[in-house]
């Protein structure tokens, strides 16, 4: 871009490029630099954006119709306009080029090998100090690898910029995607396809980020340049290091020589001896001294170049190209140390202390423009405006050749698509007094940009390209506490944001909307702070950061209530269920996504390490738990009456197998989402129970309750029953005893096996005790003496039974096991005397047996019988 030509038009925004904007304009509505506002509307992800600098951004996702092309590879051609478009702008002027050889000093052994490096597939990171000519090294380079890889050379800066930005950065330099911001997954698929050189200047961070970035890109090689205070990479990077030093004294003296155009003099190469030796021979220190010696030179031979002797050439108040004073004043200076006309005048060397910090010395012997361009620039925290915008700033219309000189002497150095002061540069002038009025100029500089950027000819863009100067400019504002400087640093961030999110600079976007929401909380403006608030939420829910977005969107929408702006809290309320419904989405999708992950890791683990780490999900196991304690509280009494306790004793297996047990296949089962196993299991066991407990309660219907206790107070009611358990009728019953096969009426049937003596342990007397009576028919013995077991005097039933005594078949002549065998073992099982004495009660080991009902330790019975305790009890002859 020629300043020269096109100086008028890119004052009021037009450049260059395409003068229209980006999005269609809203007719009517004026921006808040009283232009027309560009509506524009770009995909992010799977949302479609539509950024509105009056009424705010809405967000929605994005309909089909609506879905961009896939993104399509740029020719080289098109590539090679966007590089230019994003490099620097050139000096005019012959003077544009003094600060850059051609040649770079002692540096060529360096650069064949970062060619040879590159040429390999290796990265390399440049380790140099600021000043050591780290941008001179990678020009050369780049343009040595320039036909290496498939994509060519890519030019990157890190300045500000994230691992994020960076990726995005180098999406944008070889794909075409216009208003398209693809999401995370969808750029780094895209970004692994490229195959290039990436040169990347001033880099701000390592270690994992770096790590990052380079594992996005496998397919490229990295030449990476970042100063000694950068965080080293991580072990794992694989990346060369390749530490910069200055040069030798022969090269800076060399340097000098190129720089001035003539050979340097005695005193000249002894005063670079010691500037080297102060510097440790950084090139940027001597283009520096090379700069004050080719101003020595102009004022020393200013007389005799200008001046014939009469005084008929030079024009009184003329001032030479240099900027650095009028040829009469020259003049004037050379007749007063008594050189005669046509003579140099003799002008010392700078002292070895101007040398060391040369900004102020170089900076008075310029003109005015650049020495308040240089002010500019203190103010601004060391970003220096675009050239085009020089002369609004300076009120100068000459003031855009200033950048030449202010780059001929080394005080300013590229970064980016910008330039900015040199190292040290910035304290030097601090220190020399060029702060004063900075928060003037600040101001100044902010509404001219809020103008400037809020002017529909203006691409969003070019406006991206000034982004560092615009945040330079909100941040100085937003740190004074000057009338007036808030409301400007608002007004620049209102207009300046939306230029940046249509862009596709998001983090310009977000330091604006912090910058303008700072800057709105202390001027007071409710009605702006929650603009940036909600743009805040937006911007978070594009890039995924839910919890921010709620909080930003709430935020706005609560100061919109506040203002009553009820269009405003719709817009925030619509982001805000969009937030809510990513937030679903994700948690259901990390549910789906965990059950997997966890068989992996069982499958991967040892089996005792699956038995401990996996656990049955909740809601099995408390299905599985109430199974089983139906089944037990069942079991008992099925037992006791029926086959079908052998269905509910299978059953607590199987539902324990399918659902309480951490290892195995019923585990996978359940984790691998085969439900219907365990729901068939526990209906079988269910099933089990129920058919169970029917045919308990047809049997013992005619049962009481007991307390399994017999006292001298029982009385028989007369219907037959007694307070006695229904297993221990009164003794003094007319009913003759139950025999091996019988069972009395009205009392449930009971199988015993034949003592060993042949007698019936029913009829045999206790054996601790043979002077007491019988037994009773349970085989309990009697209460001690002088308790009898029932009262002699007490009548005795005398209906006569409803039925037919039972017989039951002796379990031999079934085939069936007996039921006094061990389940466990498979052999009999029977109780000696002294357990007789010590269970007075017939009950198992485990605990009392009332009548129908089997012990835990009990085995199934069949035929309907059932058995008393561990085994049968018996009793010795006699």
């Amino acid at each position: 871009m020629d300043p020269n030509s096109h100086r008028g038009p890119e004052e009021y925004g037009e450049q260059g490029g395409p003068a229209e904007p980006q999005g269609p304009a809203v007719g009517g509505t004026r921006s808040a630099s009283g232009g027309l506002a560009r509506v524009v509307r770009l995909v992010s992800g799977p949302y479609l954006v539509t950024v509105n600098p009056v009424d705010g951004s809405e967000i929605e996702p994005c309909p089909p119709g609506d879905r961009p092309e896939a993104p399509g590879r740029l020719g080289p051609q098109e590539r090679a306009e966007a590089a230019r478009a994003a490099a620097p702008p050139v000096p005019p002027g012959p003077t544009g080029t003094a600060g850059h050889e051609s040649v770079l000093e002692e540096r060529t052994e360096d650069t064949e090998r970062l060619v040879r490096l590159l040429s390999r597939g290796r990265s390399v990171r440049v380790t140099g100090p600021s000043g050591s000519g780290r941008t001179r090294l990678l020009d050369a380079v780049a343009t040595a690898c320039a036909d290496l890889a498939p994509d060519g050379v890519i030019r990157l800066s890190g300045y500000h910029r994230t691992t994020t930005d960076l990726l995005y950065a180098l999406f944008a330099a070889v794909y075409r995607a216009p208003q398209h911001r693809p999401d995370r997954p969808e750029l780094l698929r895209m970004i692994a396809e490229i195959g290039a050189i990436v040169v990347l200047d001033d880099l701000e961070f390592g270690g994992a980020a770096l790590d990052e970035l380079l594992e996005a890109t496998p397919e490229c090689a990295f030449l990476i340049a970042a100063t000694p205070d950068v965080a080293a990479p991580s072990p794992g990077s694989h990346l060369e290091e390749v530490f910069l030093a200055g040069l030798g004294r022969a090269g800076c003296a060399r340097l000098l020589e190129r720089a001035v155009d003539r050979p340097l003099t005695d005193d000249e190469e002894a005063w670079s001896a010691d500037l080297w030796f102060e510097s440790e021979g950084l090139p940027l220190r001597f283009v520096q001294a090379a700069a004050l010696l080719r101003q020595r030179d102009r004022m020393r031979g200013a007389a005799g170049a200008l001046d014939d002797g009469y005084g008929l050439f030079p024009e009184e108040g003329a001032a030479d190209d240099t900027g650095t004073g009028t040829a009469a004043e020259t003049t004037t200076a050379a007749d007063d140390d008594g050189t005669e006309p046509g003579e140099q005048a003799e002008v010392a060397l700078p002292s070895l202390g101007e040398a060391a910090a040369p900004a102020p010395l170089l900076a008075s012997r310029l003109g005015d423009a650049a020495q308040e361009t240089l002010r500019f620039a203190v103010a601004l925290g060391g970003e220096l405006p675009h050239q085009a915008h020089l002369p609004a700033l300076t009120q100068d219309t000459h003031a855009d050749a200033a950048l030449g000189e202010l780059l001929a002497c080394g005080l300013i150095t590229p970064v980016g698509s910008h330039y900015r002061l040199a190292a040290t540069v910035q304290e030097q002038l601090e220190a020399a007094g060029y702060t004063e009025g900075a928060a003037a100029r600040a101001h100044t500089a902010a509404q001219h940009y809020a103008w400037w950027a809020g002017h529909p000819s203006v691409t969003p863009e070019r406006v991206a390209a000034e982004s560092a100067v615009a945040l330079a400019a909100m941040g100085a504002l937003t740190g004074s506490r000057e009338s007036g400087h808030a409301s400007a640093a608002v007004l620049l961030a209102r207009t300046a944001a939306p230029a940046f999110a249509a862009a596709l600079q998001w983090n310009a976007w977000e330091r604006t909307l912090r910058h303008g929401q700072e800057a709105a909380r202390l001027a007071g403006e409710v009605a702006e702070e929650a603009y940036f608030h909600h743009e805040l939420g937006v911007l978070a829910l594009c890039t995924g950061s839910l919890d921010r977005a709620r909080a930003e969107l709430e935020a706005s929408i609560g100061l919109r209530g506040v203002l009553s702006d009820r269009s405003g809290a719709v817009a925030g309320r619509r982001a805000l269920a969009l937030v809510t419904d990513r937030s679903r989405a994700d948690a259901a999708a990390a549910a789906t996504t965990a059950l997997p992950h966890a068989v992996a890791a069982a499958s991967a683990a040892s089996p005792d390490a699956t038995k401990k780490r996996i656990a049955v999900p909740r809601d099995a196991v408390s299905t599985a738990k109430l199974r089983v304690a139906q089944a037990e509280a069942t079991a008992g009494t099925v037992t006791a009456r029926g086959a079908s306790a052998t269905a509910a004793t299978a059953a607590v297996p199987a539902v324990a197998g399918s659902g309480t047990k951490t290892g195995g296949k019923g585990v996978l089962r359940v984790f691998g989402g085969a439900r219907r196993n365990v729901v068939a299991a526990g209906a079988g066991a269910l099933l089990a129970a129920v058919l169970g407990t029917v045919v308990t309660l047809g049997a013992t219907g005619g049962d009481h309750p007991h307390d399994d206790k017999v006292s001298t107070e029982q009385t028989t009611d007369d219907g037959g029953s007694s307070d006695q358990p229904a297993q221990q009728p009164a003794t003094g019953s007319s009913l003759p005893p139950a025999g091996p096969g019988t069972s009395r009426p009205g009392t449930p049937a009971r199988s015993q096996s034949p003592s060993p003596s042949g007698s019936d342990p029913a009829t045999s007397g206790s054996p601790t005790d043979p002077g007491t009576g019988p037994t009773s028919p349970t085989g309990d013995p009697t209460e001690p003496t002088g308790r009898p077991t029932s009262p002699t005097g007490r009548p005795t039933p005398t209906r006569p039974p409803t039925e037919e005594p039972s017989t039951t078949t002796s379990p031999t002549d079934s085939g069936e096991p007996s039921p006094s065998d061990n389940p466990s073992t498979g052999k009999p099982t029977t109780q000696s005397p002294s357990q007789s004495a010590a269970n007075p009660s017939g009950s198992s080991v485990g605990g009392r047996t009332p009548s129908g009902s089997s012990s835990s330790g009990g085995g199934t019975p069949s035929n309907g019988t059932a058995s008393s305790g561990s085994g049968t009890q018996s009793a010795p002859a006699g």
